[in-house]
C-alpha cells in the first residue's frame, strides 16, 4: 500500500489545491503579526508630564507657549541617560493663587527652584499625542509602568501555555476542528479586548489571545506541511514566515492610519472571523487522518486533492499505508535530552538560542518604539529587511551550509545592537540602517533555529526536542518587556549592550554544533551522538549469485 507522500508525487506535490491552501493559511500566518509585536503600537508611550491644577489656566491668561510653560511649571531633566523627573514629578504648588506671576512665575516662591518641594503626578498626566494607547488610557507610566511590561509578558505566557499543549490537542482531536476553535476564540477575545473597560480585563483577553493565536498559527504550518511534498516543506515553511513578515508591514500602515488603539486592536482583529470560512476550504489533514485509522476519510481528502490538481487517482489505490509501521514504541522524557553527553550539548545550545532569538527579536522593536521618532516608518523599515532575510537562507542552506550562515547571522545582529550604541544621534540615517541589519540577522538566525532543532534530535524524541527547546522562545519574551523597558530607565541605550552580548554569545554557541546539510535525521542516540564525527564510508561488498549446473559424469 502507498503512503501519502507517494500518492502526491502522483496527484501533484505543489499544484493548484497545495497553492490555494497555502494562500489561505498564509493570511492567517499575516494576521499573527498584531498580536506577536502589537505592543509597539497599542503601547506606545509618548511624552508626557504631570497634570497641574491651574496650570492651563495660568497659562492661557499669560499667554504661554507650550515651551514656556513647560520651562515655567515642569522639573527640569535629569542627569544625561537616564530617567526625566519632569515625567513623573511635579512641584507642590497652588498654582490657583493670584501672588504667582507670567514671568517665571516659582521665582517669588524659591530663588532655586531645586530647594521646592516636589511630589508624585497626583491628577493624572498630559500626554503630548493626538492618538492614543493603552498607555495613555490607563496611565501605565511612572509607577505604574511595570504594568506595560506585564501586559506583553501575559501574551508571550500565553503563546508558552498554548504552545505546549497545542502538540497533543491537534493529535488528539485533528488539524481542522483545533484550527476553527483557536480562529473563532483569537478573534472574539481580541474584540473583547477592544472593548476593556479596565486594564485586569484587557489583561486578561490578551493572555487569552496568547493561549490560542499562536497555537493557531502553529496549527496552519503544521497543515501547509502536511499538504505538500516532502521536497517542498522546507519552502512552504520559509514563505510561511515571510507571510508573518507581509503582516507586519499591513500593521505598520494600519497603525499609521488609525492612532487610537481601540480602533487599531478592532481593525486588525475583525478579520479573523473570516477564517471560520475556512470550515469550507481547508479539509482535514490526509496524514492525521491516516494515523487515526480513518482509512476512508483520508482517501476521501486524497481524491479530492487530485479532483483540484486536475490529476486522477489510480484505480487500484484504496487503502493508504501508515507513515510509520507500528513497532516498539518508545516513550520519550525530558532526561533524554540531557542524558548523553552530545544530546545534552545540543540541547543546552539550542534553547540558548531560542531564547536570544526571542529576546533580540522582540527586544529590538520595543527598544526601537522608544527611540522617539517616526515609529511607523523605522517598524516599517525594519520589516522590509526580513524579505532579504528569507532568500539569503533559501539561497545559502544548501549550498554552505546550515551552521556557518547561522552563526553568522547571531553575530551580525549581536555587532549592529553594539555599533547603533555608539552612532550620535544626528546620524540618523546610520543608526536606522544598522538597525535593520541587526534585525534582518536575528530573523535569519530566528528561522534557522526552526529549521535545525528538528535535525539534531534522533526519531524518538524529535518532537519533544523541538516542543521543550521552542518553549525558551516564550519564555524569553516574557522577560523582554521588563529587560526593554526598565533597563531603558537606566540608560537608553543599555538594552542593546545586553542584547549584543547575548547575541555574539549564541553566534560563538552555534559553532559547537555539527552540521547537518546533507546528513539523513538521525534515528538513534548513537547516530546522534556521531553527528559531529566524520562518517566511514561503509564497505561496499559485491555478490556474485553463481549458478550451478548439474553435469551428469558418464
Amino acid at each position: 500500500m502507498p503512503t501519502v507522500d507517494d500518492i502526491l508525487e502522483h496527484v501533484g506535490e505543489f499544484n493548484f489545491f497545495q497553492k490555494q491552501t497555502f494562500f489561505l493559511l498564509a493570511l492567517l500566518s499575516a494576521a499573527f503579526a498584531p498580536v506577536y509585536v502589537g505592543i509597539v503600537f497599542l503601547g506606545f508611550t509618548p511624552d508626557h508630564r504631570c497634570l497641574n491644577p491651574g496650570v492651563a489656566e495660568l497659562g492661557q491668561r499669560c499667554g504661554w507657549s507650550l515651551a514656556e510653560e513647560l520651562n515655567y511649571t515642569v522639573p527640569g531633566a535629569g542627569p544625561a541617560g537616564e530617567a526625566f523627573p519632569r515625567q513623573c514629578r511635579r512641584y507642590e504648588v497652588d498654582w490657583n493663587q493670584s501672588a504667582l506671576g507670567c514671568r517665571d512665575p516659582l521665582a517669588g516662591l524659591a530663588a532655586n527652584r531645586s530647594h521646592l518641594p516636589q511630589g508624585p503626578c497626583a491628577h493624572g498626566w498630559v500626554y503630548d499625542t493626538s492618538g492614543s494607547s493603552i498607555v495613555t488610557e490607563f496611565n501605565l507610566v511612572c509607577a505604574n509602568s511595570w504594568m506595560l511590561d506585564l501586559f506583553q509578558s501575559a501574551v508571550n505566557a500565553g503563546f508558552f501555555i498554548g504552545s505546549v499543549s497545542i502538540g497533543y490537542i491537534a493529535d488528539r482531536f485533528g488539524r481542522k476542528l483545533c484550527l476553527l476553535i483557536t480562529i473563532l476564540i483569537n478573534a472574539a477575545s481580541g474584540v473583547l479586548m477592544a472593548f476593556s473597560p479596565t486594564y485586569p480585563w484587557m489583561l486578561t483577553f490578551r493572555l487569552i489571545q496568547g493561549l490560542v493565536s499562536k497555537a493557531g498559527w502553529l496549527i496552519a504550518y503544521i497543515l501547509i506541511t502536511e499538504f505538500v511534498g516532502l521536497s517542498y516543506r522546507r519552502t512552504v515553511g520559509i514563505f510561511y514566515q515571510v507571510a508573518f513578515t507581509i503582516g507586519l508591514l499591513v500593521l505598520a500602515g494600519v497603525a499609521y492610519v488609525i492612532p487610537h488603539w481601540r480602533w487599531l486592536q478592532l481593525t486588525v482583529t475583525v478579520p479573523n472571523f473570516c477564517f471560520l470560512l475556512y470550515y469550507w476550504c481547508v479539509p482535514e489533514s490526509p496524514r492525521w487522518l491516516n494515523s487515526q485509522n480513518k482509512n476512508a476519510k483520508a482517501m476521501k481528502v486524497i481524491k479530492h486533492i487530485a479532483k483540484k490538481n486536475g490529476k486522477s487517482l489510480p484505480a487500484s489505490v484504496q487503502r493508504l499505508r501508515p507513515d510509520e509501521e507500528v513497532g516498539e514504541k518508545l516513550n520519550p522524557s525530558f532526561l533524554d535530552l540531557v542524558r548523553t553527553p552530545q544530546i545534552r550539548k545540543h540541547t543546552l545550545i539550542l534553547m540558548y538560542n531560542w531564547f536570544t532569538s526571542s529576546v533580540l527579536y522582540q527586544g529590538l522593536i520595543m527598544h526601537m518604539g522608544l527611540a522617539g521618532n517616526n515609529i511607523y516608518l523605522d517598524f516599517f523599515y525594519s520589516a522590509l529587511v526580513e524579505f532579504p532575510a528569507a532568500f539569503i537562507i533559501i539561497l545559502t542552506i544548501d549550498r554552505i551550509g546550515r551552521r556557518y550562515p547561522w552563526a553568522a547571522a547571531n553575530m551580525v545582529a549581536g555587532a549592529a545592537c553594539l555599533a547603533s550604541v555608539f552612532i550620535p544621534d544626528d546620524l540618523q540615517w546610520l543608526r536606522v540602517t544598522v538597525t535593520c541589519l541587526g534585525r534582518m540577522g536575528i530573523t535569519m538566525a530566528y528561522e534557522m533555529v526552526c529549521l535545525v532543532n528538528a535535525e539534531l534530535y534522533p526519531t524518538f524524541i524529535r518532537n519533544l526536542g523541538v516542543l521543550i527547546c521552542s518553549s525558551m522562545c516564550d519564555i524569553g519574551g516574557m522577560f523582554t518587556p521588563f529587560l526593554v523597558y526598565r533597563l531603558t530607565d537606566i540608560w537608553h541605550e543599555l538594552p542593546l549592550v545586553v542584547f549584543a552580548v547575548v547575541g555574539l554569545i549564541a553566534g560563538g554557541l552555534v559553532l559547537l554544533l555539527p552540521e547537518t546539510t546533507g546528513k539523513a535525521l538521525p534515528e538513534t542516540v548513537e547516530e546522534a551522538e556521531n553527528m559531529q564525527r566524520p562518517r566511514k564510508n561503509k564497505e561496499k561488498m559485491i555478490y556474485f549469485q553463481v549458478k550451478k549446473l548439474d553435469i551428469p559424469l558418464n
